[in-house]
């Protein structure tokens, strides 16, 4: 435990993507969290997301929002998790659970620091630190095309 906490000590006042892995029960949303408080954006929004437990369907919206009229019944602009942790810090859980084609979604706007909502062609640019976590083998996932590797490198310092 001790290198564990020297070890959020020295990354947590970054502001450095960070993937937490660990079986489950170990504590990867206290570490996430302690991470957020060790950091200039402490003051700011921790928006966690359980990105496992999201349709394929309300991936995008979720995460990126939407403008009014860009779905059925929608009479409303909905803003998503990245402009509600503006500032702050957005705690993606189960990060080994997303789609390979939402993963590439999510790989441009952690590359670009930008985003446009669902419906919208107006880029927004964002400023979140992103904390991911997952007790899946993510090495080997790539190895197996279960994941992009191109993402895995993005989200560890």
């Amino acid at each position: 435990m001790r290198q564990v906490v020297e070890l959020m000590a020295r990354i947590g006042p970054s502001d450095a993507n960070v993937l937490i892995t660990g079986e489950h029960g170990t504590g990867k949303e206290v570490v996430a969290q302690t991470l957020h408080k060790l950091s200039n954006r402490a003051a700011r929004t921790l928006v966690a997301v359980n990105t496992g437990a999201l349709p394929e369907g309300t991936f995008e919206s979720e995460l990126f929002g939407h403008v009014k009229g860009a779905f059925y019944r929608r009479t409303r602009d909905r803003i998503g998790r990245f402009e509600l942790a503006m500032g702050g810090t957005l705690f993606l859980d189960e990060i080994a659970n997303v789609p390979m084609r939402q993963q590439a979604k999510l790989l441009r706007v952690l590359e670009t620091g930008e985003l446009e909502r669902v419906g919208s062609s107006r880029t927004r640019k964002i400023d979140v630190r992103v904390l991911s976590a997952t007790n899946a083998d993510l090495p080997a996932a790539c190895a197996a095309r279960e994941f992009r590797e191109d993402l895995y490198f993005r989200s560890t310092p």
